[in-house]
């Protein structure tokens, strides 16, 4: 199979990335994406500084979403991202499916192709193929795309692990050239910062100020959704080297991001949005929403 001609530059993926939530609206039929809210967010994160978007990504629900209105939710992003880059989420197990979605969202026929800076592919769902199987996965996709793709290593959702050297194998193909890293080893984070090929984003937040201390490119961080003008300080001053402003504005985040990831996401982040007013609490089955002790703890984090 041949891949697909290569960018010209290679895409900057750094920065302050927010993977959004997918707004719903209640409607007979059940639970409708509300493009009103999904703009008025987008528009709102854009004026608080966030340097780009991953839409239909884990926090923006998209297993429960169709085809269809993923392709939706990616046109009113763009549509109010103020120029932003946008980067899609894209999963699956079964492999021809996941090629042909990745042809459509990227081809020469696709009509959104052109409001994409990149995808970020997951690891097959519940396979949990070998190593060589993983990297036959990563590599045929990324040779499908038209677009600079980034790895989404997330083991505890997709249960397939990747190695340290899978990944710096993986590193090699031209248009891989990113990982949003939620593999919770601190040693093959380290190494991939050090090889320098792939932008090493923190995908786990609370891992974020350690992965851009030792030289990572950022973070997708869905704790970006709130407080964003004070991630953005706590962002720039680390990278100014700032050591102790970083440091306070870090931990004065602390407890709210806690708080977010003490039940499954997205259901706690939705329910903060609705504590500030921007009505985003309705998740879709099999998510429930969160406990009322939760709810407490987000309603202290975010007053504190």
């Amino acid at each position: 199979m041949s891949a697909s001609p290569l960018p010209s530059t290679p895409t900057d993926f750094s920065g302050l990335w927010v993977p959004l939530v997918t707004p719903f609206a209640p409607t007979p039929d059940g639970l409708a994406v509300d493009h009103a809210a999904l703009a008025a967010l987008t528009q709102r994160l854009c004026r608080d500084g966030v340097h780009g978007f991953v839409v239909c990504g884990t926090t923006g629900e998209a297993a429960a979403l169709s085809h269809d209105e993923q392709l939706a939710c990616l046109r009113t992003v763009a549509q109010h991202a103020s120029g932003k880059p946008l980067v899609m989420g894209v999963g699956g197990e079964q492999w021809q499916a996941t090629r042909d979605w990745v042809v459509r969202l990227t081809g020469p026929h696709s009509d959104v192709a052109p409001l994409l800076s990149g995808l970020l592919l997951t690891a097959p769902h519940y396979i949990r193929p070998s190593q060589a199987g993983l990297r036959q996965w990563f590599e045929s996709l990324a040779d499908a795309s038209t677009l600079p793709v980034l790895i989404y290593d997330i083991p505890y959702r997709t249960g397939a692990v990747l190695s340290r050297d899978t990944l710096l194998a993986l590193a090699a193909h031209p248009r891989i050239q990113g990982i949003k890293d939620c593999g919770g080893d601190l040693g093959k984070t380290q190494a991939l910062i050090a090889d320098g090929r792939l932008q090493v984003l923190a995908g786990e937040d609370l891992a974020a100020f350690s992965t851009v201390a030792l030289g990572g490119a950022g973070a997708i961080a869905a704790s970006l959704h709130l407080h964003t003008p004070h991630f953005v300080a706590w962002y720039s001053a680390l990278r100014q080297g700032q050591l102790a402003q970083a440091r306070d504005a870090w931990r004065r985040l602390l407890p709210m991001m806690e708080a977010l990831f003490s039940e499954p996401n997205p259901g706690p982040l939705k329910a903060a949005l609705a504590l500030q007013g921007e009505g985003l609490a309705h998740l879709r089955p099999p998510l429930a929403a969160p406990s009322a002790s939760t709810v407490d703890a987000l309603r202290r984090a975010l007053a504190a």
